[in-house]
């Protein structure tokens, strides 16, 4: 009985200390801070992908965590309700700190995760395996209104509503290249980068798939912010 009282007054004190914090009667750092906008500038800590997840359904909350994301975004407007694959509060990323091979559709979450990955994961790993910076990401893109590899039944994929996005290589500011489905097989620097990258972007994104998950995946990192946690 005493083993419950205590849990209980336990439950009881977190209860009034987070209510606390959303208050403001007890300050905390912003970072470690749940109420506080996620600052893409701050080192990530465990708190990161609770506040990630808060962006899905508050596009003020996003616009305010963009402005320190680096990101060039634009809005889209929301396509209609009876569509395929509907849409709403998306954005066009069109650029970050490092450029793009093209343009593409996220959701807030995954806009955000992707500059804490370009950020935190993509360009220390750079500079530690080659001493420099990724001066453009090559992707195959984000949105697909489509059910998971393609099938004709069952789960809708990630990208049916832009939350996810499948890398497929680097280009280094030298210009040197580097492509998952070329290099991840090596053994040189290339191919200690990209494994870097891929196990350093699951702090980033929820689900993280490479060569090493299936062969569906030979040529590229599948990333996105599903509910599942998956690092392969």
């Amino acid at each position: 009985m005493r083993f419950f009282r205590v849990i209980g007054a336990l439950l009881v004190l977190a209860g009034v200390l987070s209510l606390g914090v959303w208050r403001g009667w007890v300050p905390l750092p912003a970072e470690w801070n749940p109420w506080a906008p996620l600052d893409v500038r701050a080192s990530p800590n465990v708190l990161t992908r609770f506040k990630l997840g808060r962006l899905q359904d508050d596009p003020a909350l996003c616009d305010e965590v963009l402005k320190t994301s680096g990101l060039r975004v634009s809005h889209q407007a929301d396509s209609p309700a009876d569509a395929a694959c509907p849409l709403r509060n998306i954005l066009r990323v069109q650029g970050a700190d490092v450029a793009l091979s093209s343009s593409f559709l996220a959701s807030c979450p995954l806009a955000v995760a992707f500059a804490l990955f370009e950020r935190h994961s993509l360009q220390p790993a750079a500079q530690a395996v080659f001493g420099q910076a990724v001066a453009r990401v090559d992707h195959l893109g984000s949105f697909a209104c489509r059910n998971m590899y393609n099938r004709a039944d069952g789960r809708l994929s990630q990208h049916a509503s832009a939350n996810a996005l499948d890398i497929a290589g680097f280009r280094l500011a030298d210009g040197r290249s580097v492509s998952v489905l070329k290099d991840w097989p090596g053994e040189g620097d290339s191919a200690r980068f990209l494994r870097q990258v891929r196990d350093s972007a699951c702090e980033d994104f929820n689900v993280v798939l490479s060569p090493d998950y299936n062969a569906a995946h030979r040529n590229h990192f599948h990333l996105d912010m599903g509910r599942w946690w998956v690092c392969r």
